[in-house]
């Protein structure tokens, strides 16, 4: 049994995995804890009985769990409506999820919309605060690359407006279920023939269909090998992704948050262009946005 007891709780719920921390009221992390059971393998009921299963051994007498990400949704433990932009990264309106227990005070984040063009986040608006935590007056957009990548325009401590490309979910799909699949490495590397699609791309991004293709042709022609074939279909995804962006982050302060990984190509990507990114770690920067969620609800 652990002896560990939290002032509060963070948690990050998202589709696939949950993340826990144990925190002290100051903020400091005390233990931290992690589940495969995402919204996604659960129904209402079930989010309860598998947070306390994770961090129930930390509480004693009343808790609260600031929670962010997909625990929200409409599939999720409890839905917490967008917020509309303009708006703070952390606005008024917590909802309380329902709870078995009395001890027990979950209180989710609300997500982000924007109307005209029609788009939503939920979860990423916790890293944009933490990130605005932790660099006090900031001004200049914020790229979250993933399986759904925003860009956010952030002024004046509010996210002013924002755009999603699919380029992770398509990078997936294209290089399993397409006839690239039979040249698309499932891993393996190559920095230069990612870095030339990138400016590929860009340069002609109406093209993207046809240059997909040609990695195939490529590799049944030229012998294109399957690590080059993988590195070239993500440049070309990304730099037709910075083509349609380049309204945002052309001119602009960048921060780009993420896996290391990822993140990395989008800052090399950017740099190409003569865009300097600063690359921000993303697990530190959601909890900073969950403790500033924290005392904001503490006044």
């Amino acid at each position: 049994m652990t002896d560990i007891r939290a002032d509060w709780i963070a948690v990050d719920w998202g589709t696939s995995h949950m993340r826990a921390w144990a925190m002290s009221a100051s903020g400091t992390v005390l233990a931290a804890a992690q589940s495969d059971k995402g919204m996604g393998t659960l129904d209402r009921d079930g989010f309860e009985p598998e947070l306390l299963r994770v961090a129930g051994g930390w509480m004693d007498g009343p808790t609260t769990v600031i929670a962010c990400g997909m625990v929200g949704s409409r599939q999720g433990w409890v839905e917490a409506p967008y917020a509309t932009v303009p708006c703070p990264a952390l606005p008024d309106g917590f909802v309380q999820a329902p709870t078995t227990s009395r001890d027990l005070q979950v209180h989710v984040i609300p997500g982000l919309k924007q109307t005209n063009p029609a788009d939503v986040m939920r979860g990423e608006e916790t890293q944009i605060a933490g990130f605005l935590a932790r660099n006090k007056n900031w001004d200049g957009v914020i790229c979250l690359p993933g399986t759904h990548t925003k860009w956010v325009h952030v002024s004046a401590d509010e996210v002013v407006s924002f755009q999603t490309f699919m380029t992770g979910e398509l990078f997936a799909t294209i290089g399993s279920q397409t006839v690239l699949r039979h040249s698309v490495a499932a891993d393996g590397w190559d920095d230069t023939a990612f870095a030339d699609a990138v400016t590929d791309a860009m340069a002609r991004p109406e093209k993207l269909a046809a240059q997909l293709f040609s990695l195939r042709a490529e590799g049944l022609l030229n012998d294109l090998s399957g690590p080059a074939a993988r590195a070239r279909l993500s440049g070309l995804l990304i730099g037709a992704e910075l083509a349609a962006a380049k309204p945002y982050w052309l001119g602009q302060q960048i921060a780009v948050i993420g896996a290391g990984d990822l993140s990395k190509l989008y800052v090399d990507a950017l740099a190409a262009q003569h865009a300097p990114a600063t690359q921000v770690q993303a697990d530190a920067i959601t909890l900073a946005g969950l403790t500033a969620a924290y005392r904001s609800l503490k006044g």
